[in-house]
Parts: structure tokens; C-alpha cells; sequence
């Protein structure tokens, strides 16, 4: 695995992948780009990211030569694409693999169909956290904020994290907090071991994969979901641990979705599964969210965790692509240790 290493003056380079900035969000992120200097780091921003057209920012080729740039940017340390969207997929065929250098590329929901193929076909770390709109508050809750320690941290060395206390429901995107987030709920890590009986204490290790699958579900089947030449020529042949976060998928095509890995080999090998909270949920008839994670736990005889802290219902803890990660739930509450090796 390639873990980048970013210099102290911290360098942001903003260009897009997916959506780009519209007319009426203007405001929004140059208030966050303003913050984001506030506390120290540089900005440099991609002409791309201003404007939005047909559900995206512009072109496939565009995005691609735009992250290309950034990644070859010596200046860069950083690269936080301004939020997710929509057809980021559309890009990948004109990205050269073999031109990007180790740079953080980081953020959520579709971005992380570009992040994971990044990681799969390269060995390049990515991170999978809270996207740069939402580090626009006057502080970060303790979850968000520890983003930066670990991106810093050093290939060989561990870093830690723990659950949140509370989480956000809903968003209220015109009555921002002071962290952004409305934090009012209280969070509960759940789990089923590979029996399907509910536990309330759990232990998971391996390589770390994931991200959105309302968005990296199409890479399935295709040559930027090649999970097997990943673990053959980037790492020791670890199990993984999927974090797989839902944005909007109803229960049915959830669980389409997962089968659709599974036949595809993606849960080979498997050491467990953890599930975000649903951003949006739809329950198609009687067929709800817990059922499929039992179901998935009990197909794959691995233990299964939801309602962990990532994905469209803040807070975010930062999941790295590629590292090796150690998951512990007890009574509800979660302990997260991801290894750079």
C-alpha cells in the first residue's frame, strides 16, 4: 500500500469528480474556503469546480485531466473534490492510473467511485471522510475533527478512533450549527454475528474497502472493481472488511446490490461488514434494513455492524481505503484502530 504524506503547510487542491458548484451554493463554499485558510491550510482551486451543468461539473474527460493535475501537483497534499453528485463514473476511462502520484483524495458519497478504484488499481490510499463543505463550521465535533490526524499519519504507524456520542437525523442546510451538524440523536453501534443472533459485543479485522453503494455498485462487473488483483499485488492477501454506506437505496435494491458483490466474488474472503446509517431510508413493504443485515451475515457466516459512524447522517469517522483496520463494538459503543501497512 502507498500512503501519501503531506508536507506542513497543508495544501487543499479543490477540483471536481462528480457535481460542481452551482450559482446558489457560491456563497456556501467560499465561506469554506475562507474557513479552511482560517485555520492554516492553502487553497488552490481547479476553474471546474465553478458551475454545473447536465448533473455535473463538465466533462468526464475534464474531471479526469483536472484530479490528473492535482495528483502530479507537487504543491498538493490534499484533494477535496467540493461534494459528491451524481456521474462521477463517467470519468474513469479517462483517467491514466499510471500518472497519479500518492495524494490524499478524500470525501464521500460518489466520490467514492473514483476513490475506490483508485485504491484497487493503484494501491493508493484514499479516505473516505466528511467532504470539505462540511468542514466549514467555526469548530468540528470530536469525530469529524480527528480527519487530520489521520491523514498524518505515518505509513508503519496506527491511529485510533471512537464512536460518536450523538448523530444527525436530518439535514438543515439553512440553519447550519456552529460544527454544521445537528447532532440530537443518541448513537447505538449494533450487530449480528455470523449466526444472525444480535450481539452486543464484536471484534472484525482486515483490509478496509468501501464507500457508497448507491454509487460504487456499477463498478461491479467492470475493470475498476477488480478486488482480487488488489489483494494479489497490494497487500498480503488479508481478508477485507467492507464499509458499505446507503445513501437512498430502498431495502429491495439494497439487497440487490449485495448479492450482486457477492456473485461478483467482492466478498471473498470476507472478514465482516459494517454498515453506515441509512441516509435516506425506503422500506419496500415489510422488508426492512435489519433484515438485510442479518440476511448478509448469515449468507456470508461473518459478523455484520450498522448504524456505525460514516456515510450520509453525520458524524464521519475517516475510513482509509487500503489500510488495515481492527473493529471492536461493546454495549453500543465502537473503537476503530487502522493500520498503515
Amino acid at each position: 500500500m502507498k500512503y501519501p504524506e503531506m508536507k506542513p503547510d497543508y495544501v487543499i487542491g479543490v477540483t471536481p469528480v462528480s457535481n460542481g458548484i452551482y450559482r446558489e451554493t457560491e456563497t456556501l463554499f467560499k465561506n469554506t474556503f475562507a474557513r479552511m485558510e482560517e485555520r492554516g491550510f492553502k487553497i488552490k482551486k481547479k476553474a471546474e469546480i465553478w458551475g454545473q451543468e447536465n448533473a455535473r461539473a463538465c466533462s468526464g474527460e475534464e474531471r479526469a485531466e483536472g484530479l490528473i493535475a492535482m495528483m502530479n501537483d507537487d504543491e498538493v497534499d490534499i484533494i477535496m473534490p467540493p461534494w459528491g453528485g451524481h456521474l462521477a463514473v463517467e470519468m474513469l476511462e479517462h483517467l491514466d492510473f499510471s500518472k497519479l502520484k500518492p495524494k490524499w483524495l478524500t470525501g464521500y458519497s460518489d466520490i467514492s467511485t473514483v476513490m475506490l478504484p483508485i485504491t484497487l488499481k493503484t494501491g493508493i490510499a484514499t479516505a473516505h471522510m466528511a467532504n470539505i463543505v462540511d468542514l466549514r463550521g467555526e469548530a468540528m465535533d470530536e469525530v469529524t475533527a480527528k480527519w487530520l490526524q489521520v491523514l498524518n499519519t505515518k505509513s508503519g504507524d496506527s491511529v485510533e478512533q471512537v464512536s460518536s456520542k450523538l448523530y444527525q437525523e436530518e439535514w438543515d442546510h439553512e440553519n447550519p450549527t456552529s460544527i454544521v451538524f445537528k447532532l440530537s440523536e443518541q448513537t447505538e453501534w449494533k450487530g449480528f454475528d455470523a449466526a444472525g443472533e444480535k450481539v452486543s459485543g464484536m471484534h472484525m479485522e482486515g483490509r478496509m474497502l468501501g464507500g457508497c453503494i448507491d454509487c460504487f455498485r456499477h463498478l461491479i462487473g467492470t475493470e475498476y472493481g477488480d478486488i482480487e488483483a488488489f489483494r494479489k499485488n497490494h497487500t498480503n492477501n488479508e481478508s477485507i472488511v467492507w464499509y458499505i454506506d446507503d445513501s437512498e437505496l430502498d431495502t429491495v435494491d439494497f439487497k440487490r446490490s449485495l448479492v450482486q458483490m457477492m456473485y461478483a466474488g467482492w466478498f471473498k474472503d470476507c472478514a465482516g461488514i459494517i454498515f453506515s446509517r441509512v441516509g435516506k431510508p425506503k422500506i419496500k413493504e415489510s422488508y426492512q434494513y435489519e433484515d438485510v443485515y442479518r440476511e448478509m451475515a448469515t449468507t456470508l457466516n461473518v459478523p455484520v455492524l450498522y448504524d456505525v459512524d460514516f456515510g450520509h447522517k453525520p458524524p464521519q469517522m475517516t475510513i482509509i481505503n487500503g489500510a488495515y483496520g481492527m473493529i471492536d463494538m461493546e454495549q453500543g459503543k465502537g473503537h476503530f484502530t487502522q493500520r498503515f501497512i
